[in-house]
């Protein structure tokens, strides 16, 4: 029985550990640009990438890395693109 439980607690950790989310700064040799995404890259081999760099906790984590990244314009994230600067009103 003990056993049992043992190997159970064991697999959730495992399960657990893999679910977490990872985040990788890679290099876009198509458009010159530096992405972040969530899966291991392939770098090489027909892939558009030509490195890699991580994995990273957290989206921020991949963010601050990749400021230091000589080959990196400055990050821009496409989400933050989106919306729309508020407009001030009038008032009067």
């Amino acid at each position: 029985m003990t056993r049992t439980v043992l190997a159970l607690l064991g697999l959730v950790a495992l399960t657990a550990g893999a679910a977490a989310q990872s985040f990788w700064v890679v290099g876009n040799q198509s458009t010159r640009r530096c992405d972040i995404v969530t899966n291991n890259p392939t770098i090489g081999g027909g892939s558009p990438y030509f490195f890699g760099d991580g994995p990273y906790k957290s989206k921020d984590d991949a963010k601050l890395a990749m400021r230091t990244i000589k080959v990196c314009p400055p990050y821009q994230d496409p989400d933050e693109k989106k919306k729309a600067p508020a407009k001030k009103s009038g008032g009067k």
